[in-house]
């Protein structure tokens, strides 16, 4: 088995180390922290592929610089769920979520006001990577405590059988490597 996977992402070519994620199982490993370049880009284009929205919301913490250039390129807000209840939460809303990348069960939070800040809003669901949409089904469920409408699911990568999803928007598929 190789030790890298090539890639082509928004135009640009990236090499991902191949982790092991499981007995005979490895995925390449896709982080776009301090990658700039792939992160403005990748934002550019997955903005041409989604619908109209009011805001966008992400999951601590690898989707908030993806977030971030996304709000900053449409003119639009962020919120990011967090990872745990913060001093300022005086009502947090608390989900748990087990993703592919992570070896314990986690937990995402937003604040009953930044719920309510929804009301009547066309959100955008943010992240590097769908694999097996535990983290987006926590989003998903983060949402359902708000009077908004999701309009879209968007993602870097789509990992797996994430590709074959119809339900997601995506730039580039990323395949499960076995042993």
């Amino acid at each position: 088995m190789k030790d890298y996977y090539e890639i082509e992402i928004a135009g640009l070519k990236r090499s991902l180390p191949l982790c092991k994620a499981g007995e005979g199982l490895y995925i390449g490993a896709f982080v776009m922290f301090s990658d700039v370049e792939l992160t403005v880009k990748a934002a550019e284009a997955l903005l041409e592929k989604c619908p109209e929205f009011d805001v966008i919301l992400t999951a601590e913490s690898k989707g908030i610089p993806l977030a971030y250039e996304m709000a900053k390129q449409s003119g639009k807000t962020y919120l990011v769920a967090r990872k745990g209840p913060k001093l300022y939460m005086k009502d947090p809303v608390r989900v748990e979520v087990k993703s592919i990348t992570t070896a314990k069960m986690q937990e995402l939070y937003l604040d009953k006001v930044e719920l309510d800040s929804l009301l009547g809003k066309k959100v955008l669901i943010v992240d590097d990577v769908v694999s097996t949409g535990e983290s987006l089904n926590a989003l998903e469920q983060l949402l359902s405590h708000a009077s908004s409408e999701i309009v879209g699911k968007a993602f870097v990568l789509a990992e797996g059988d994430a590709a074959k999803r119809k339900d997601v928007i995506f730039l580039q598929e990323l395949p499960l490597f076995f042993e």
